[in-house]
């Protein structure tokens, strides 16, 4: 057991060389933690963070898929098992050419704290590949999923471990997914979530994660005694966790006025509403994965190679990556004036930026803000048990009740003592996760 923090995290780094964004999603969680691991005996005794930090298992492979031309490809295929003590593996699949396994072990590893926050009995994984989707053909998307689902069929299942779409896995992809699993285990189960609602899928997981991040904004307002009706909110991304949050945005009233690319960023100040909402489909379906189109299309102004946190906003909400809001940009916030930042992109600041804006504003980690999505895909896992299909109303209500629970764990954590309203949602999304999942590793033993 490490008894100082610094050696903790030493120790992790020299056993896990050049795993950066997965120390920095340890050091994040670590560093709320411990005070409250160290005052808790029965944890320590345990080594449940010494644990906690190994995934249960890592799993890599070979996907070779051959291309248009004929030509044989071959990619690197991946599995981060991370913890069960809640329930089965629950992660998305990520396809995209940045995928390495520290990512996808910082992924994992967030998304065990993020699924114990839901209250669902998921456990945390994450996986995926280096194949980026953009610029291939329907068919050899297709033969590269039913490579990569050839060898990953053999450790998933709908008790064991149950993927999810991410970054580039969107609904044609879990589609073929899905198809290869099933010719290869000769069952319909609901191995995977995000299917299309003929076959499975559950009404709102599209919208999921940006709508239980509004959601988790609401009752961050209401502790404050605001109301997002007619405040202004900067968004980054253009994807469907931006399309949701921009929705239910509109919905209560307020105005998303940026939203951004890997070309730069727009800003529409009469508000992103309307037709405009629904062009950022169109715009995500083209694969051209820009955004100066839209400026072409409405008159907005196009700044190319910028982020879109120097426009003055009330509320900013990070929606893309991991990482795209660092130090800079936080005081470029505090400087205009924001009072509110919640990371929807999962390790969307950088740990100096999230430090800052600790102090200086109200800020929630991902884990929290960005629940909404896993907590759906849980929600489709149980209309999959019992072979019904629930109301859109009724899944939006019960996302609404989960995104309600999740913040009032992160105030009963993280309230500060003698600061009335000053809420540490860092601290209390980390240790509320960390409870959940530390009492289930104690009552289950050494496993």
């Amino acid at each position: 057991m490490k008894a100082d923090i610094n050696e903790f995290i030493a120790d992790l780094e020299n056993r896990t060389p050049g795993e950066k964004e997965f120390h920095q999603a340890v050091e994040e969680v670590i560093g709320s933690v411990w005070d409250f691991y160290q005052q808790n005996a029965r944890y320590r005794q345990a080594n449940i963070l010494e644990r906690m930090v190994e995934p249960e298992r890592v799993i890599m492979f070979r996907v070779p898929w051959v291309d248009d031309r004929g030509e044989v490809r071959v990619n690197r295929g991946y599995r981060v098992e991370f913890n069960s003590a809640l329930g089965p593996y629950k992660g998305g699949i990520r396809f995209h050419a940045s995928v390495t396994l520290s990512i996808l072990k910082f992924l994992g590893f967030e998304q065990t704290f993020k699924n114990s926050l839901t209250s669902l009995p998921m456990g945390g994984g994450k996986g995926g590949s280096d194949f980026s989707p953009k610029g291939k053909s329907d068919g050899e998307i297709m033969r590269f999923c039913q490579s990569f689902m050839s060898e990953l069929y053999r450790h998933i299942g709908a008790n064991t471990d149950v993927p999810a779409g991410d970054i580039g896995v969107g609904g044609r992809e879990i589609g073929y997914l899905f198809g290869q699993y099933k010719r290869l285990k000769n069952e319909f189960t609901g191995v995977l979530t995000g299917k299309g609602l003929s076959w499975g899928g559950s009404l709102v997981r599209p919208e999921a994660t940006g709508f239980g991040a509004v959601y988790f904004v609401q009752h961050m307002l209401h502790r404050v005694d605001k109301d997002i009706q007619g405040l202004t909110v900067g968004v980054s991304g253009f994807g469907n966790v931006a399309w949701g949050a921009i929705n239910k945005i509109n919905e209560l009233g307020g105005k998303v006025v940026t939203i951004s690319g890997p070309d730069g960023y727009i800003y529409d100040p009469e508000g992103i509403n309307g037709e405009k909402v629904d062009y950022l489909l169109e715009l995500r379906a083209s694969n051209n994965d820009v955004v100066e189109p839209y400026a072409l299309e409405f008159g907005a102004r196009f700044i190319p190679g910028k982020r879109p946190w120097e426009v003055p906003v009330n509320i900013a909400m990070p929606c893309a990556t991991e990482n795209e809001l660092n130090l800079e940009d936080a005081k470029e916030l505090v400087k205009n004036n924001c009072t509110l930042v919640a990371e929807v992109s999962n390790m969307g600041c950088t740990a100096e930026a999230a430090e800052y804006l600790t102090e200086k504003m109200v800020y929630a980690p991902g884990k929290a803000v960005n629940a909404g999505g896993v907590a759906v895909s849980g929600l489709e896992m149980s209309q999959n048990s019992m072979r019904i299909s629930w109301p859109r109303e009724e899944v939006d209500a019960r996302l609404k009740v989960i995104m309600e629970s999740i913040h009032e764990t992160c105030v009963n954590y993280g309230l500060t003592k003698g600061a009335k309203n000053k809420i540490d949602y860092v601290k209390g999304a980390n240790v509320g996760g960390f409870v959940k999942v530390a009492d289930a590793m104690l009552a289950q033993g050494v496993v």
